[in-house]
């Protein structure tokens, strides 16, 4: 199953890094720039999938034990 975009993943690295540091002071800007995380390996999309598709089993049988048939945000 491809639940997960494996293009999409750098971006929104990028992002949550831009979003945390803007949320810092300015004097750790420069810092955050030297330790951001600029590179994502390729067993991170494999990763992450199989932690998605766990979290969906486990969310499936939630609503199961409720006797829902509809899969809800709360079930996650």
């Amino acid at each position: 199953m491809a639940l997960i975009v494996k293009s999409n993943i750098k971006k929104v690295v990028k992002e949550l890094q831009r979003t945390k540091s803007s949320q810092s002071s300015t004097i750790g800007s420069e810092r955050d720039k030297e330790n951001s995380v600029t590179s994502v390996a390729e067993e991170v999309g494999m990763a992450l999938e199989r932690k998605i598709e766990k979290l969906l089993a486990d969310a499936i049988e939630r609503a199961k034990a409720n006797q829902r048939r509809t899969l809800q945000a709360r079930d996650l």
